[in-house]
């Protein structure tokens, strides 16, 4: 775990809105479990309570972390606030390895598959986990075959690949 700026906030200003992230005293496990799903991610900033406060042991309370290029904020907010489906991490996967990885990890140690190529982390995150080729297939102007895609994909939980290409091809 590298932290790569000593900015509070963040340091990509090319950035304009960044997710954040409400955890009940979990940041600093949230910071290593993120890190090691994704690639090319890394800790940006973490802080944690002054030497003073009670209960202090390294707690983090807030952090940055960037995923893919993508820089999230965590916060240790206490129990108040939990997350719902209402809001979730959409991955674009070019291949099924890849979205078999994600799933792997993400569902891993607590978490729990849902419909459609969704998914909630062992922390209650909302992820979509997407391969690049359905929305070619689903956007095909030939309805009858994007029906057919569709038609699969509502019976799945982890997309796969081949058989959403299957139902468009029989299409």
């Amino acid at each position: 775990m590298t932290t790569t700026s000593n900015s509070l906030f963040g340091s990509n200003t090319a950035q304009k809105i960044t997710p954040f992230l409400w955890f009940d005293g979990r940041v600093k496990e949230a910071i290593n479990f993120y890190t090691s799903v994704f690639k090319n991610s890394e800790v940006i900033n973490s802080s944690g309570l002054p030497a003073e406060a009670p209960d202090r042991d390294g707690k983090v309370t807030i952090a940055t972390i960037r995923l893919n290029g993508l820089e999230i904020m965590l916060l240790d907010g206490g129990p108040m606030f939990k997350f719902t489906e209402a809001i979730s991490l959409f991955v674009h996967c070019e291949a099924q390895e890849e979205i078999d990885e994600l799933w792997d990890k993400l569902t891993g140690d607590g978490g729990e598959p849902g419909p459609c190529g969704w998914l909630k982390d062992k922390f209650g995150l909302s992820w979509q986990i997407v391969p690049n080729a359905l929305g070619k297939l689903m956007g095909d102007p030939n309805r009858a075959k994007a029906a057919n895609v569709q038609k699969v994909m509502m019976q799945m939980k982890k997309l796969d690949i081949a058989a959403l290409q299957a139902a468009y091809d029989k299409g």
